[in-house]
């Protein structure tokens, strides 16, 4: 079953030696580093001790040649004479190539790096902690995780050490992605917004291979914080019968990133949402040391959220009036509540757009009125913007009448 990746390791790691034998030391770097991901994601499912054994042996060689050719790299030093497979390599490198962590110029990684490049957020979403209503104990929870260890590292020694991976669940609308704007704005991090669509490739190994070249990137520009929002489209119960092979090799880099060997970096946090967490493979789901539930928002959270979402908007509301859109809004998401607003700012328009009748006020404005009020003109609204007069319509003011809800 899983005899891909030991195929693919060997093939790997035969182009390895072919590299190495010929003096092209940066692409063999890269090579055993490739065959070594393949041998160790197979380890994980081998049963048989033997062959594991056998497996462990070549991994080992390969992984000492690895070092010493990253050691050339780094230091144009003299040529070990002996590498994983037992041949000498006579030629020292021509030149000395970059870093191989993420700052050579192979056009492959660099091509990879392009595509994930979309994924960063460099302008801030503009969502403040105030913002977001309610949901005290999840904000509490990411300030510890994101803004303190920046800003107070002093805290973080000993066992006490952030949070390295939050899983945000709850209902559909509930203001998970909306959390995750108000991290990106508050945090002096680096930010990656990810989607399984951004993660997966149909060409065979690159999958992957993104994954890995994610979480280097998150790395090199820590500190940082990778975002995937519906994680269950990308990560679903392994063993399934309509997985695919590549869907499972995602998971599995995906694991071995979070939390594989060496992987021990504290600047590098992991965001993910979902609305099904029972969807998730249980391996996944325990990457997560830290599980949010964002429940439908309480009386006070509706409350506040009305007055967000009116905004600068011009109305008469009073704190009366929004206690009690909140009480008739029981059971709304912070969604739902939204769309609600939305119809109501639009309502003024289609008041205005229907009037048959219109007053001009003292200050030279048109508002639309009943026919009985004093001063009422017979006139549509398109019959004053033919008569240039559409700057001086003013709407309505938003009320309590016009809620649907009332």
């Amino acid at each position: 079953m899983y005899c891909n990746f030991i195929e693919h390791g060997a093939e790997y790691a035969k182009h390895a030696v072919k590299e190495d034998d010929a003096g092209n030391y940066a692409k063999a770097f890269q090579l055993y580093k490739n065959a070594l991901e393949y041998f160790q994601a197979h380890l994980k499912y081998e049963k048989n001790p033997q062959i594991a054994k056998t497996i462990k042996e070549k991994c080992m060689g390969y992984l000492r040649r690895a070092e010493e050719i990253g050691a050339i790299l780094d230091n144009e030093g003299s040529v070990p004479t002996s590498n994983g497979s037992g041949t000498d390599p006579k030629a020292k490198p021509k030149s000395k190539p970059k870093d191989v962590e993420g700052k050579d110029e192979d056009p492959e990684l660099a091509k990879l790096r392009a595509g994930l490049d979309s994924v960063i957020i460099r302008e801030k979403p503009n969502v403040k902690w105030n913002d977001v209503a309610g949901l005290e104990s999840a904000k509490q929870a990411l300030q510890e995780a994101v803004i303190l260890p920046v800003k107070f590292p002093q805290f973080f020694t000993g066992k006490r050490k952030p949070w390295r991976a939050f899983l945000l669940y709850g209902p559909p609308g509930t203001g998970k992605s909306y959390l995750a704007k108000a991290v990106a704005t508050e945090a002096d991090s680096t930010f990656f917004s990810v989607s399984s669509s951004d993660l997966v490739s149909k060409w065979m190994g690159e999958s992957e291979k993104l994954v890995s070249n994610l979480f280097r990137m998150a790395r090199d520009s820590a500190p940082s914080i990778i975002f995937i929002d519906e994680i269950d489209s990308l990560c679903g119960q392994r063993g399934e019968g309509n997985e695919s092979e590549a869907s499972r090799r995602i998971k599995t880099e995906l694991l071995v990133q979070m939390q594989g060997i060496g992987n021990d970096d504290h600047k590098v946090l992991v965001l993910a949402a979902t609305n099904t967490p029972y969807a998730l493979d249980q391996a996944i789901r325990r990457r997560f040391d830290k599980r949010i539930y964002i429940p439908l928002p309480d009386l006070k959270a509706r409350q506040h959220m009305f007055k967000v979402h009116l905004g600068d908007t011009p109305h008469n509301l009073t704190e009366s009036d929004f206690e009690h859109l909140a009480q008739e809004t029981e059971g709304f998401s912070g969604s739902d509540i939204s769309v609600c607003v939305k119809d109501v700012l639009f309502e003024p328009v289609r008041k205005t757009r229907d009037a048959k009748y219109f007053m001009e006020t003292s200050d030279g404005m048109w508002l639309p009125c009943e026919p009985t009020q004093q001063g009422a003109i017979k006139i549509t609204l398109e019959e004053l913007d033919e008569q240039g007069l559409a700057s001086k319509i003013c709407s309505l003011m938003i009320t309590l009448a016009l809620c649907p809800l009332t």
